[in-house]
């Protein structure tokens, strides 16, 4: 992983959380900019997934385990295609609520993954 990149993704992700937090506290129900920032922090899980890819083959391979590392990787991507998909299915304000979690999920997870790396 690359330590800035892992930064911005979790920086990125607890910003979606906020929003989609504050849209549902509102009552507010999933619209462009909670839908936005969840496709945002799924396409940057899918540029680490590139960058975990490179890494080893870079030199900078894992010093934790590599299973780990990875179903945290693979669970984290896919946590925001489900909540987006739910978020477009169930179109009240606790599909935003959900949103909201899955992105703070998103964020713990990427740190932990953080930790596997280093």
């Amino acid at each position: 992983m690359i330590l800035w990149f892992a930064v911005a993704l979790i920086a990125v992700a607890l910003a979606a959380a906020v929003l989609c937090l504050v849209a549902g506290a509102r009552g507010r129900a999933p619209d462009d900019y909670t839908m936005g920032a969840t496709a945002l922090v799924a396409l940057l899980l899918f540029v680490q997934i590139i960058v975990a890819i490179v890494a080893p083959l870079a030199g900078n391979p894992a010093a934790g385990d590599p299973l780990e590392f990875w179903m945290y990787l693979v669970v984290a991507f896919l946590l925001p295609l489900g909540a987006g998909f739910w978020a477009l299915v169930d179109r009240t304000r606790w599909a935003t609520v959900v949103l909201a979690v899955v992105h703070f999920a998103v964020a713990v997870m990427t740190y932990r993954m953080l930790v596997i790396w280093g």
